[in-house]
């Protein structure tokens, strides 16, 4: 069993290294030796992934992954007040902590227990996650740590459409009636708001919302990198091909596409977090998010039982005060522990 003094010097040491996206090889490292110790078969694979592996014999196969990278921006790792403040505290570093203390307690599971913590999640190209659903077998079962709060479950997250919008134009006067780049670039993203109509909006999962992300421009180049979070059933084909109808100039380009995923309820993921979370006396919450994560990757080609957890305040995501309440942490892990035992229960065929 991990003790809660070892589950905290874990996370406090994950925190104490920078790991923004392409920058996470010493956080890999770091992991693959504290797996080990755990008694995981631990390795690095080719783009950076670290996964660590529990063999306990026949059985179903139960994969946990989380994200190694941050956003940029380094925070002073500290405690106060029962909370530990650092990078990834809660996005992600949290989750994945947990994820591997209460696999490496879970010695009574009668199958095969993977633990991922994957690279650039943090980026359009989610190459880490691109990776192991290239590379790996689907699991039997699978849960994407990410903060959900340690009494929630979430079920699904919306989709992801990046775009660039580059434009050039001669030089010319500014009084010239001429259309200039910068102009040219605001008229995309008034088209793109227009198209995705009045009701656009990051507040509600069911519609579309939009974000101008960056806009660099003056009177004769301008690039504007556009993000559209996508409801279930989008088309975003068609919002592109839309959207180039009414450019009168310039190049768009695709850079990301994902799907938005939603499991259901009843799946033995979902249901073995919840028996968790009630066991730790707590109302479990089952919630969809309106941001995008792994899971709408791998959910994209894997049609198995899946769900969210990790603990951690996601509205603290990014945020220059970034952190995890001790308590919070040590209960997830507890949740995720009784969840494992769980899945491990039922028939290997029940969890496809």
């Amino acid at each position: 069993m991990i003790t809660e003094t070892h589950a905290a010097g874990l996370l406090r040491g994950m925190l104490e290294i920078p790991s923004s996206s392409y920058q996470e090889r010493a956080l890999a490292d770091f992991l693959a030796e504290a797996m080990g110790d755990l008694g995981f078969q631990s390795h690095i694979d080719v783009v950076g992934n670290v996964i660590g592996v529990i063999e306990h014999g026949e059985g179903p196969t139960l994969m946990l992954l989380g994200h190694l990278d941050t956003v940029p921006g380094l925070l002073p790792v500290h405690s106060e007040d029962g909370k530990l403040y650092g990078r990834g505290a809660v996005d992600a570093k949290g989750p994945l902590a947990a994820m591997i203390c209460a696999a490496a307690g879970a010695t009574d599971f009668p199958g095969r227990i993977v633990v991922i913590g994957v690279v650039e999640e943090e980026t359009p190209s989610s190459r880490g996650a691109m990776a192991i659903r290239a590379t790996h077998d689907m699991p039997d079962a699978l849960i994407v740590g990410e903060p959900s709060g340690w009494s929630s479950v979430v079920l699904g997250y919306k989709g992801k459409l990046d775009l660039r919008y580059t434009v050039r134009c001669p030089a010319t006067h500014p009084s010239n009636p001429v259309p200039k780049a910068s102009e040219l670039a605001v008229a995309c993203w008034d088209a793109l708001v227009d198209l995705l109509g009045p009701d656009v909006g990051h507040d509600v999962f069911g519609r579309p919302g939009a974000t101008l992300c960056q806009l660099n421009a003056d009177l004769t180049t301008a690039t504007a990198d556009l993000s559209v979070r996508t409801p279930p059933g989008f088309d975003s084909e068609g919002l592109v091909r839309s959207l180039r109808a009414r450019l009168p100039s310039g190049h768009l380009e695709v850079l990301n596409s994902v799907a938005a995923c939603r499991a259901d309820r009843s799946n033995p993921v979902a249901r073995a977090l919840v028996s968790g979370i009630r066991r730790l006396h707590a109302q479990p919450r089952l919630v969809v998010k309106t941001a995008t994560s792994d899971m709408n990757t791998l959910a994209e080609v894997w049609d198995l039982p899946m769900a969210t957890y990790g603990p951690g305040d996601s509205r603290l995501d990014h945020a220059d005060n970034e952190h995890i309440v001790l308590s919070d942490y040590l209960r997830g892990i507890d949740v995720l522990s009784i969840a494992i035992a769980e899945l491990a229960r039922l028939p290997e065929r029940s969890l496809r």
